[in-house]
């Protein structure tokens, strides 16, 4: 087998949370592209005729659409339970839904605090425990969770998604050193700061834009096909002796 040739996914199915948008969206297409099947999820993703279904179709792959509020347990089992049904083997987790709720730490509410913890993480922990469970039972899987910047650093109004982010850092370590021996990488990407939903009111704030642009070596926002390339390797057969790494899409944010 050629190098290129181990990137290839044809034959495989993966599972991609928050895939509506944003990077979910081109992840989905991406792993689409080098040949899986692709299995979507979302709050508010349509059951059929979304756009990420139209995406991945029109390169010649299946998709399966969910809704699934992640913060609600008792909505992401039955979610586990159905997809399990329909698609019996999942080859590769894409862990990547989240929220983000701004407000300073002294005025951070209960709630926000919770969601952010529910939906990053706990969710995350949840949903790669039952699948992961069948990809260590066959001995072959590849999980791949989106992290931050903030698994490294403090961020500022957002203590909520920091702990959780830093919380996801941890549990990426965590599951390899069960699973890396049983045919299981576990892996993650930390993109930058990428033009999503997410960091519209950063990019809104003048002071806030300046700020991180002068940091990004790269000179620009990234965007979410950046991510592209990074979720094929990680997924694919090329990054097999790759496990508990958190791989950063940054634009060099991390070195500077």
């Amino acid at each position: 087998m050629g190098i290129l040739d181990k990137f290839g996914l044809d034959g495989r199915t993966a599972l991609v949370t928050g895939a509506k948008r944003g990077l979910g969206r081109a992840m989905a297409v991406a792993l689409a592209e080098a040949g899986a099947d692709v299995v979507g999820v979302s709050a508010t993703l349509e059951p059929s005729g979304s756009a990420v279904e139209k995406d991945v179709t029109a390169l010649g792959r299946k998709f399966r659409g969910y809704a699934c509020d992640f913060s609600d347990r008792a909505a992401l089992y039955r979610f586990i339970e159905q997809v399990k049904k329909d698609v019996p083997r999942i080859d590769i987790l894409v862990n990547n839904a989240g929220t983000i709720l701004r407000k300073p730490a002294a005025e951070h509410p209960d709630e926000y605090w919770d969601r952010a913890i529910e939906v990053n993480l706990n969710a995350q922990f949840v949903l790669s425990r039952e699948i992961g469970r069948d990809m260590v039972a066959r001995g072959k899987g590849k999980i791949v969770f989106t992290a931050s910047l903030l698994t490294f650093q403090g961020g500022i109004t957002v203590p909520g998604y920091a702990a959780s982010k830093g919380g996801v850092g941890q549990l990426v370590m965590a599951l390899s050193n069960e699973w890396a021996g049983k045919g299981v990488c576990v892996n993650a990407i930390a993109p930058g700061y990428m033009t999503t939903d997410n960091t519209e009111a950063l990019r809104a704030d003048p002071e806030r834009n300046r700020a991180i642009l002068a940091r990004i070596p790269a000179g620009r926002w990234g965007e979410a096909d950046d991510m592209k390339g990074a979720v094929v390797f990680l997924s694919s057969d090329a990054s097999d002796y790759v496990t508990g790494t958190i791989l950063t899409v940054d634009g060099g944010w991390m070195g500077r």
